[in-house]
């Protein structure tokens, strides 16, 4: 079920099949997130736990059993409990259960949180622990942005701009999307903006590390930008379905990496897992925030 919230500024949307994004639109009624066309990419927003990404022969290992997950874990495709939507605020949870314990040997709650703050969407994941063991996960983000955000603009006159000179790198990764080890340095122009094109995307996801945790999706001559802020998330997904001329553009933040080439994964000693002890707590607060183009 959809449920939204609201401020002077903005509306949003979120379903609680996967607690997903489906709608920011500001006072206007210009929709920012991508809709979802089955025809190119039929979701809009999905929430990534307890894995991003692809795992080698869909397996990964735990304590030396065997257990299988689809791509990008298993998150999006629950239905959530509804915690609370009043206001500005919504939050959903998911508590584990048989289905989840079948994938994922773990006692666990996530909640996710949004929070509307004039025109920004703050995001916060919660992940609790509630076994009695040590947990190990990935969480992260994939919000598809309309582009162009305006008319008269073409896909092509957009570009990410990460606010200052830097040299990222780009994460080398197999023809079948897993880490091969190879990475790469990935210049941007001026050294700090990556312009979009479609063929960008047609080896799957750029994928970047050691980049400012801030990026800006924008257009010289336009009046809208979309800003994605992601403090606590060391890589960054880049992507449209490839092979596609597609209008528009995911800004993934991610806290892990897919399987190595090759590697059906230890959970417990892949070493961009993030590791909760037993009885502990991990926020990580991320935000989306729409605003008139600045110029500099």
């Amino acid at each position: 079920m959809i449920y939204e919230i609201k401020n002077e500024r903005l509306t949003v949307s979120a379903d609680t099949e996967g607690g997903q994004l489906r709608s920011i639109r500001d006072n206007e009624g210009r929709e920012y997130l991508w809709q979802g066309d089955p025809a190119i990419w039929k979701e809009s927003a999905p929430n990534l736990f307890p894995y991003i990404a692809r795992m080698t022969d869909k397996s990964y290992t735990y304590e030396g059993k065997t257990y299988r997950m689809e791509i990008h874990g298993f998150l999006k495709y629950m239905e959530l409990e509804l915690v609370k939507c009043e206001g500005d605020t919504m939050v959903m949870a998911l508590e584990s259960s048989e289905e989840t314990r079948s994938l994922y040997p773990f006692e666990f709650r996530v909640e996710l949180e949004y929070r509307l703050t004039r025109s920004a969407l703050e995001i916060t994941y919660r992940v609790i622990n509630k076994d009695d063991k040590t947990m190990y996960f990935g969480i992260g983000g994939h919000p598809g942005f309309n582009v162009p955000l305006e008319e008269g603009h073409e896909f092509t006159d957009y570009y990410l701009d990460f606010g200052g000179e830097s040299a990222p790198l780009r994460v080398g990764m197999s023809e079948d999307c897993f880490v091969t080890g190879e990475d790469q340095p990935y210049p941007l122009r001026d050294g700090r903006f990556l312009d979009l094109r479609h063929d960008l995307f047609d080896d799957d996801a750029i994928i970047l590390k050691g980049m400012p945790r801030a990026v800006t999706l924008g257009c010289a001559a336009g009046n809208k930008e979309i800003r994605v802020e992601f403090p606590d998330m060391p890589y960054l997904g880049v992507w449209h379905k490839p092979k596609m001329i597609a209008p528009y553009v995911c800004i993934e933040p991610w806290t892990s990496l897919p399987s190595r080439k090759g590697v059906v994964e230890a959970l417990e000693t892949q070493e961009n897992l993030i590791s909760l002890e037993q009885g502990g707590t991990y926020e990580n607060n991320w935000s989306i925030t729409v605003a008139d183009a600045s110029r500099e």
